[in-house]
């Protein structure tokens, strides 16, 4: 493993596993190296650990839908959404149903 981000990033999970900013950040890092089986891995991690972090939901969700796995992608939106609605998260919200209503081909219903 040659990414600098990464390593650190490990580092940190050796001190606390269950820390769910470093698992996150630890997906992200991967998704955006185009590992995609390391990113699902550590997003659903995230998701396992601390179903309330709500960060995760909306990457996770693209994630399924890039793996053309559509039905995980439509019930992670609709968990994400259910949790921003109880955080009360307007932000999250409005991109996990945009994200949702794009995936259910619901995106231009009101242009």
């Amino acid at each position: 493993m040659e990414n600098p981000r990464l390593i650190k990033l490990f580092e940190f999970l050796e001190n606390n596993p269950k820390d769910s900013f470093v698992l996150y950040a630890i997906a992200t890092e991967y998704n955006a190296k185009g590992d995609v089986e390391n990113a699902l891995k550590f997003y659903q991690k995230t998701t396992e650990n601390d179903p309330d972090y709500l960060g995760t939901y909306y990457h996770l969700g693209k994630l399924y839908e890039k793996l053309g796995q559509n039905e995980l992608a439509s019930t992670t939106y609709e968990n994400g959404i259910s949790l921003a609605i109880r955080k009360k998260d307007m932000h999250a919200l409005s991109e996990l149903r945009g994200a949702y209503n794009s995936l259910c081909g619901l995106d231009d219903e009101y242009d």
